[in-house]
């Protein structure tokens, strides 16, 4: 458009200049014939802007994989997003690392089953949605421990035996606050509930732990606000969308109208098989990872003056 504009103006100025000399037997025919090319000339130069204007789209304020501690936000003309659904681990808290998988450590070795899930190879497992599912696909594929049953039914009873005593473990380790809320965790529940947003926690972490978190390091003023969805109440897990659609509809509100906070690849792909628009915050373990199907990317959500984005860029979303 830019090269559209010159030739406008250089067609201008070369009819200006090709104009007989103003310095002939006819001095006001001449006067009026300057008169006539310059406001050719500017006609052709505010055309040629307005052309431009029309025809190039303003940059869009969100950003992906941002470390800037510039905060992206919308206009005040933003719509809210009727519900903001969050996540718990890695979103609220970056508990896998030295939460869940101490946990399950602490547990194999209070069983004696000669088993030990290393960071790197507990990175792998979060592929998989659920405690009790991660257990189950690990011992399926690295061999059974040899005082577990043999039967389906009863290896179900034996991982839940485990997971229920995990979740014990990482339940205590929550409440003597040894792992912190992300930074701008509490800004944005607190703009979200301050509006009359709707706040939910989708998960697919048990309901004890997640009530945990969310009594413990929220406070109790807060739990009584917001919503739980987690563990079993749905059958299926993330990635299948089921969980954001129960809390769509328990809450009464269309998905398209909600915006999920997420921190992997199977959260993502729920929220957006929902039909949901989806932030991912990166945690420890997804830090490397990339999420380009994710209507924003930030590495936390953040408080001023690290803050990367409110309430106002989540509705911001909605419109695009």
């Amino acid at each position: 458009m830019a090269s559209m504009a010159s030739m406008a103006v250089c067609y201008s100025l070369a009819t200006l200049s090709s104009t007989k000399p103003l310095l002939s037997h006819k001095k006001t025919t001449s006067i009026a014939n300057l008169k006539s090319h310059g406001r050719n000339l500017q006609s052709s130069l505010v055309g040629a802007k307005l052309a431009i204007s029309k025809t190039t789209r303003p940059l869009s304020s969100r950003r992906l994989g941002t470390s800037s501690s510039e905060v992206t936000c919308s206009t005040s003309a933003s719509p809210l997003p009727s519900a903001l659904l969050f996540d718990c681990d890695g979103v609220l808290v970056d508990t896998e690392k030295d939460g869940h998988r101490v946990s399950y450590n602490e547990t194999f070795k209070e069983k004696e089953l000669s088993v030990t899930w290393d960071v790197d190879l507990y990175a792998e497992l979060l592929k998989i949605g659920g405690g009790k599912e991660r257990m189950t696909a690990y011992f399926n594929k690295m061999g059974w421990p040899k005082n577990a049953p043999k039967s389906e039914e009863e290896r179900k009873a034996f991982v839940a035996s485990l997971h229920k005593r995990k979740t014990e473990l990482f339940a205590a380790l929550i409440e003597k606050r040894l792992l912190p809320l992300r930074p701008g965790v509490v800004k944005l529940i607190d703009q979200a509930l301050a509006e009359g947003v709707k706040v939910a926690v989708c998960s697919t972490s048990v309901e004890k732990a997640v009530s945990a978190i969310v009594t413990f390091l929220l406070g109790p003023e807060r739990a009584e606000k917001i919503k739980i969805f987690a563990g079993d109440v749905v059958a299926r897990k993330k990635p299948d969308p089921a969980i954001y659609e129960l809390a769509a509809n328990t809450l009464g509100v269309d998905p398209s109208s909600c915006v999920v906070i997420e921190d992997s690849g199977i959260g993502l792909a729920a929220a957006k098989a929902a039909g949901m628009k989806c932030i991912v915050t990166k945690s420890g373990y997804t830090a490397n990872q990339e999420f380009p199907n994710a209507d924003a990317v930030f590495d936390f959500i953040g408080d001023p003056p690290e803050e990367r984005f409110d309430l106002a860029f989540c509705g911001s979303l909605l419109k695009q």
